[in-house]
């Protein structure tokens, strides 16, 4: 890995469930500063009573200039600020332009000049072939941060994308506790819906994988099971309530930007790889290497096709692995 020990680190969106994971992993690190960056008072307050020794800094990355003080002086950016509740997306679309599209160009813009060495930027299965508003806007978000190496300079530039983050603030599983914890009926949207899972550790090391691998321009992506979310309600019925399998679940209907399954490797990008055991590259067009990993034309990577977590020993073994949750949410 590229040397952490003795450099100061920007995260911004710090606040949020990757922000306090990822920060927890660094200090074992040994870096001179860890500086938190978000526009949430109470969560900086929240998470200083855990963490006192970083540096909180109030500040949006819609705002260039303050960004640009944040990153006087650091040498490595994870870039986690975003809007990224589908929804709320959906209903003000140009505020997640704002965000995730105009606020990471600050990022990067700002990185450059102030000879940051490494931008990791996280994204999300829905930027590719993306339906809704939010997904819209981070896979025009993947695009400037990969085209940033045609600049020139010696800022490293690249993206991780993942799918659903397991006990991240605003996913799927902190309400399905919650709705369990006060004894109402569990709200499926579609049975059959698939989705990636990935613990927040799991996430952390995808970050620092493409730390260490980027060389400009590539988004990395790890490999994950998936189920459908079906089978994780009734594994968290029978792991959480006390009914069991008796415990209600209710089926409320698709909600407006979802998709059935999500994409993680589009047929496009898949015929630009390398692969390994846990991990894809997808090269930059620009920057392809002589060797790639032979992949069948057509073929994608989604949670419809990715290794299948059906039983509830499997999922809930993944849902015991990934820690507490209650303070990220």
């Amino acid at each position: 890995m590229r040397q952490l020990a003795g450099a100061t680190i920007l995260i911004t969106g710090g606040t949020g469930s990757f922000g306090n994971r990822v920060a927890a992993h660094l200090l074992a690190h040994r870096p001179a500063q860890i500086r938190i960056f978000s526009r949430d008072e109470k969560k900086q307050w929240e998470m200083q009573r855990v963490f006192p020794q970083f540096r909180y800094l109030i500040g949006d990355v819609r705002d260039a200039d303050r960004v640009a003080e944040a990153m006087r002086g650091v040498d490595f950016v994870f870039h986690a600020a975003a809007l990224k509740q589908v929804p709320s997306c959906e209903s003000y679309p140009f505020e997640a332009v704002k965000t995730n599209v105009l606020g990471s160009q600050n990022v990067c813009a700002a990185a450059r000049t102030a000879g940051v060495k490494t931008v990791v930027v996280l994204s999300t299965d829905k930027a590719v072939k993306p339906v809704n508003a939010m997904g819209t806007s981070k896979a025009m978000m993947e695009k400037l941060v990969c085209s940033q190496g045609l600049a020139g300079g010696d800022t490293i530039y690249c993206c991780v994308r993942y799918g659903n983050v397991m006990g991240s603030r605003g996913s799927v599983i902190p309400l399905f506790k919650q709705q369990l914890r006060e004894d109402r009926p569990l709200t499926l949207t579609v049975p059959h819906m698939t989705r990636f899972l990935m613990t927040l550790d799991q996430s952390v090391d995808l970050v620092f994988h493409a730390m260490t691998e980027a060389r400009g321009g590539e988004i990395f992506v790890r490999k994950a099971p998936a189920s459908t979310v079906q089978a994780l309600a009734e594994a968290m019925r029978l792991k959480y309530s006390p009914r069991g399998a008796g415990h209600p679940i209710e089926v409320v209907g698709i909600r407006p930007g979802e998709k059935i399954h999500e994409i993680l490797v589009n047929e496009y990008e898949l015929q630009r790889v390398t692969e390994s055991a846990s991990y894809f590259t997808i090269h930059p067009e620009h920057r392809i290497p002589p060797q790639l990993t032979a992949q069948p034309l057509g073929a994608e990577y989604t949670s419809e096709n990715t290794r299948r977590l059906d039983s509830p020993e499997a999922i809930g073994e993944l849902l015991d692995s990934m820690g507490q949750v209650e303070f990220f949410t």
